[in-house]
């Protein structure tokens, strides 16, 4: 059904929102209809370093995770690194593992949630079916099994925090110097029994998405597709890594610009600047500066940056995935879906090893330390992309300064080119149709923003979208949820 303008010049729709956070888009209209400009305003104001100040160091691995349900795993781990910095200790190995796994845990929930949840109603139910049940219950009534199977895959990541720490989220068992208490053998093989189902499902996602590709070429090719910088964590061997790895940056061509970063220089490669339609800053490569150094990360970035996975089934994909554009970097927005998939099941692999580590179970969990540095940076590769924790203390262990550079935040230059990129391909005169509006939002539900976690604001979770003429009048306005 045509959205038509009203004498008002504005039309109200309301379907279910799928993203997490506070956002619109306003998309500017020239004399003939066309699409001249949009932009991707973040409208939460952030304030979360701010009420960290006074508190002692060693607390934000408990305090950060309540920044964001869906991520905290990555906030506790980049926080206790750098606790462990201020410290001078290194966590147990065992210690470690657990991290690994807890980690691991939250990518697979969190990609489950991104996936099944909040895109596939659209490749599955299409893109302009009825709104009121393009969801994740109009995808239960249309494939029942495939839903509950990506809940349930859902289940398993969370499982593996709740049987580790008690809790499914906002956990508090990541400590400085490890985990605070051990797995149980019994824990231990309850969660090797989800492995072949989680594994599973997700190679049926994979299923999905590639024939999605398929039957849809033209569409996936020049969906948001525009060359950008990336950045992703590696191990010594340029291996896909999450957890404890370095910095790799790469150019547009495939060209390796910086590798084997620690992450404790990052402020050396990148920068931010605020700008003035959204509360979400714009952080770009600071070698190349603000005009050409905007720069993607997550499974897309991830997977571009990385030389190989590091388990059978996911290096098989990964072939597959560096195929597409001849081994150079892939730039499609519709491409993280795929790679969000690869990453899943490259998550469940690794945790099957790890929870076949004989020492997972082991008794020495934390190393102990104290207040010795005033500064420690921490990172990880959350599901959305790479995450910096840099602190600064007083002499008492106080903190004095808090930075978190958030994986959202990194992609939010490439979030508005995106929705401009697909606004002028679907986005044509005053008379829109909704599930043209629908693939514009679906261009920040590729990056599956957290704005919880950029902004840490309390309310509802719409999106506003404003049609806007040459002159700057409102022609008009979609509002959903």
């Amino acid at each position: 059904m045509d959205n038509q303008i009203n004498k008002d010049n504005t039309l109200l729709i309301s379907p279910v929102t799928r993203i997490e956070g506070h956002a619109k888009i306003t998309i500017d209209l020239n004399q003939d209809g066309a699409v001249r400009d949009a932009r991707f305003h973040v409208n939460e104001f952030r304030g979360f370093e701010k009420f960290c100040q006074g508190r002692y160091f060693t607390e934000m691995p408990a305090i950060t995770p309540r920044i964001c349900g869906i991520c905290p795993v990555s906030h506790s781990v980049a926080s206790a690194k750098a606790c462990e910095m201020i410290m001078g200790i290194e966590p147990t190995y065992t210690g470690r593992l657990l991290r690994r796994l807890i980690h691991l845990g939250q990518t697979i929930s969190s990609h489950a949630l991104s996936f099944f949840h909040l895109s596939s109603p659209d490749f599955i139910l299409g893109w302009d079916s009825d709104p009121a049940t393009r969801n994740i219950i109009g995808l239960a009534q249309h494939s029942p099994d495939l839903a509950l199977r990506g809940i349930r895959l859902r289940k398993f990541g969370q499982e593996i925090s709740e049987r580790i720490t008690g809790k499914k989220i906002h956990i508090m068992g990541i400590v400085p110097g490890g985990v605070g208490a051990p797995l149980s053998e019994e824990n231990r093989k309850a969660l090797l029994g989800w492995i072949a189902e989680a594994a599973q499902t997700t190679l049926m996602g994979i299923d999905i998405i590639k024939k999605y590709h398929e039957q849809n070429r033209d569409m996936v090719e020049s969906f948001a597709n525009f060359p950008t910088l990336y950045l992703g964590t590696v191990g010594p061997e340029g291996e896909w890594e999450l957890y404890d790895g370095k910095l790799r940056f790469m150019d547009i061509n495939g060209k390796i610009l910086n590798d084997q970063i620690d992450p404790k220089n990052y402020l050396n490669y990148i920068a931010e600047r605020p700008i003035e339609w959204s509360y979400l800053k714009y952080p770009y490569y600071k070698p190349y500066g603000f005009e050409k150094g905007f720069y993607r990360v997550g499974p897309l970035a991830r997977l571009n940056v990385a030389a190989k996975m590091k388990t059978p089934k996911a290096q098989k994909e990964f072939l597959n995935f560096r195929s597409l554009n001849g081994g150079k970097p892939v730039h499609g927005t519709f491409y993280f879906h795929y790679t969000r998939l690869i990453e899943m099941l490259g998550a469940i692999e690794e945790a099957e090893i790890i929870l076949k580590d004989p020492k997972i179970t082991g008794q020495e969990t934390q190393t102990q330390g104290r207040h010795n540095y005033t500064e420690g940076i921490g990172s990880s590769e959350a599901p959305r992309g790479t995450l910096f924790h840099h602190y600064k203390t007083d002499a008492t262990g106080k903190l004095t300064e808090v930075n978190l550079l958030i994986a959202t935040g990194q992609n939010n230059p490439a979030m508005n080119r995106s929705v401009l990129e697909v606004a002028r391909q679907y986005v044509h005169g005053k008379n829109v149709k909704e599930g043209a509006l629908n693939r514009v939002e679906a261009a920040i539900r590729c990056y599956d923003p957290c704005l919880s976690c950029s902004t840490h604001a309390i309310g509802a979770m719409p999106i506003l979208i404003e049609i806007k003429d040459h002159l700057g009048e409102t022609l008009h306005v979609v509002k959903r949820g």
